[in-house]
């Protein structure tokens, strides 16, 4: 499916922007879900996504981002050179390329991107292939041990899945979402998600739906692919007793590892999927690196901010961020504000136009003291506030915007309590820059 794509500067900003700007119009289309353009481009490129170091792909409804994340803080804290393509990017587009451990330097994806621009000599692109494109070029340049790619939307026709083959694929929790692009039931969603199961590679798993995980071993038989299956294959078991920890066994052995250090107990799960894909890539990880889940980093999940916006409250108040937006990152942030449940919780929800708010509103409705909608002015594709307001069964107020929330919010005379923003990544891109937050 096609859809036409507004200008692009409320996602791409600054001199990276003006170029951007400039191949949005050689073919405006803000999803077009194929291979043809972007393989034809990587010819001319002379085919960098052939000279990548051992490439693990991930795909995913919910925690790729986050299994992403586990996997670099693994692999660094092996010692090795690591790159890493995801996205959406929150605040600047450079954030979507680490290459081997640092964020790629607008100068040099500005010229990589110009060099794009030339070869490929105005011929229809959109713009979120030629990023991919530009991607496999910063990383065919740099040597690094690692590449970690994150499926950008499906899998099987995901500008990513030129990827001829990868060490192994990693496929986190798959729920609802994208129905108009990927299909409007679970099954048809797990196929496309599924597309990216290659021919021989092994591919690990977690806990799925049981239509999804019949879609999966389907798929995995049919390409000739080792499945590793959670429950099955492997296990991973969180602990509390001698001390907090994550417990992950397979064939290989036993791993007795600290906590992960990203907040909510999903996160147990997304850090037990990387360790599986790792273990399941023949890839040698020193034992020293699978600690590394205990220091792994990932903005606006479940990310407690002490900056600008921060400031404004108590100081015995907290501020966090999450850009969960779909069903099941709803039902994924309910047992974290269960343990929330010793202060009072607002929570200030902006959406983006096509996702389902009644389907992520549904599990916080009764575990929040107030909740509020909101949509700011620079939010890329909000979702109007009337509409959030309609989605919350009587238990939604207008913000309208997230700093009349904070002006509203009853600081003085009361106990400490917690904020949590959530629902879009976009409205988590300019709460951390109202934050005063720089990737690094």
């Amino acid at each position: 499916m096609t859809i036409p794509a507004p200008k692009l500067s409320a996602e791409f900003t600054g001199r990276t922007g003006t170029v951007l700007e400039r191949l949005n119009k050689l073919y405006p289309a803000l999803i077009d879900l194929s291979l043809g353009r972007l393989e034809t481009l990587l010819a001319r490129l002379g085919h960098p996504e052939r000279k990548l170091p051992p490439v693990i792909h991930v795909a995913g409804t919910n925690g790729k981002g986050s299994t992403c994340a586990n996997l670099r803080a693994i692999g660094e804290a092996a010692g090795w050179r690591v790159h890493v393509m995801s996205s959406p990017h929150l605040v600047d587009v450079t954030e979507r390329f680490r290459i081997a451990g640092q964020l790629v330097s607008e100068d040099e994806l500005i010229a990589t991107l110009e060099d794009i621009e030339r070869v490929n000599n105005g011929a229809p692109i959109t713009v979120f292939e030629v990023l991919t494109a530009a991607g496999f070029v910063l990383f065919a340049r740099h040597p690094a041990e690692l590449a970690i790619i994150e499926v950008g939307l499906g899998g099987r026709f995901d500008a990513t899945n030129v990827i001829p083959a990868p060490a192994a694929c990693a496929i986190s929790i798959i729920s609802m979402d994208h129905e108009a692009f990927l299909g409007s039931t679970l099954k048809a969603i797990a196929s496309e998600k599924a597309g990216i199961i290659k021919p021989g590679v092994p591919v690990v798993t977690g806990r799925q739906d049981p239509i999804v995980m019949q879609e999966l071993e389907e798929k995995a038989a049919r390409k000739g692919a080792p499945l590793f299956r959670r429950d099955r294959d492997w296990t991973a078991e969180h602990i509390d007793q001698p001390a907090p920890g994550l417990i992950f066994t397979d064939p290989a052995g036993t791993l007795r590892l600290p906590p992960p250090a990203l907040t909510g107990p999903h996160q147990d799960d997304n850090a037990a999927l990387a360790i599986a894909a790792l273990r399941a890539s023949g890839l040698t990880v020193p034992e020293i690196a699978w600690p590394g889940i205990a220091h792994t980093t990932w903005a606006a999940r479940l990310q407690r901010l002490h900056g600008t916006l921060a400031a404004r409250l108590p100081a015995d108040w907290e501020l966090w961020l999450d850009g969960g937006h779909n069903p099941g990152a709803g039902e994924a942030l309910a047992p974290v504000l269960d343990a929330w449940s010793d202060r009072p919780l607002h929570i200030i929800i902006g959406m983006k136009q096509t996702k389902d708010a009644t389907g992520f509103l549904s599990p916080l409705l009764t575990r929040a003291t107030t909740i509020y909608a909101v949509a700011e002015p620079d939010q890329h594709l909000a979702q109007p506030v009337e509409a959030i307001v309609a989605a919350g069964q009587g238990k939604v107020l207008p913000g309208p915007t997230l700093d009349a929330v904070l002006d509203t919010l009853p600081v003085t005379g009361g106990q400490p309590a917690r904020v949590l923003i959530c629902g879009s990544l976009y409205l988590a891109g300019v709460v951390l820059k109202k934050d005063g937050w720089q990737a690094s």
